[in-house]
């Protein structure tokens, strides 16, 4: 019951996670850039906004001209939110509350073990290339025009948030030791009965 409750919470985790991956990598305040007092700019990783009170956005036509942290980014977000769905469906067969591969539990387990894996790989990317990213914002903050002020927006802080749910989550269903134990327990006590059941007939 207890192995039960850890992958209902590894799973709940790590299904937050890949919604927040996801809904960083659509978000547009990868990057805020601000001319003067009143002038914003959003980029993204799709798209940039710009404007002052009301802010006008387009999509990034030319995917060549753009700065190498975006489109690595980019590609490893969509890696990660990729191989995230793919653990989500491998998590679902081998989680022991489903009916797949019922009467095998020793594959169920070490299918959700896969999915956690995979789970945890998906975490560590979106959290290694959204650091990145942050290194590459700061080197060019540091290396731009007093005038103009460049730093972070939301969407890196959503990103962290959903790289270590996903970790997190992943950590949760691939704690097989945490199902063996159990599994032991339960083939210990059932051996247990099996052996103390015949010696009560020749009472």
């Amino acid at each position: 019951m207890a192995s039960t409750g850890l992958q209902l919470l590894g799973f709940f985790l790590a299904l937050v996670g890949l919604a927040a991956t996801a809904g960083a990598t659509l978000m547009v305040e990868w990057k805020k850039q601000y001319q003067g007092k009143t002038h914003r700019i959003f980029e993204g990783l799709w798209m940039s906004c710009s404007g002052n009170e009301r802010t006008t956005c387009e999509f990034h036509q030319y995917v060549l001209k753009l700065p190498t942290e975006v489109q690595a980014t980019r590609a490893v977000m969509l890696l990660s939110v990729f191989l995230s769905a793919v653990a989500l469906l491998v998590s679902t067969v081998g989680m022991k509350c489903t009916r797949f591969m019922d009467g095998k539990d020793e594959s169920k387990s070490r299918t959700a073990m896969v999915g956690g894996i995979m789970f945890m790989v998906s975490g560590l990317l979106t959290l290694i290339i959204t650091s990145w990213y942050v290194k590459m914002i700061v080197k060019t903050f540091n290396e731009s025009n007093p005038l103009q002020s460049f730093e972070f927006g939301n969407a890196v802080f959503v990103s962290w948030a959903g790289g270590l749910l996903t970790a997190a989550g992943g950590a949760f269903l691939g704690c097989r030791r945490c199902w063996r134990s159990q599994s032991n327990s339960s083939v210990s006590s059932n051996h247990l009965l099996s052996t103390t059941h015949p010696k009560s007939n020749y009472v």
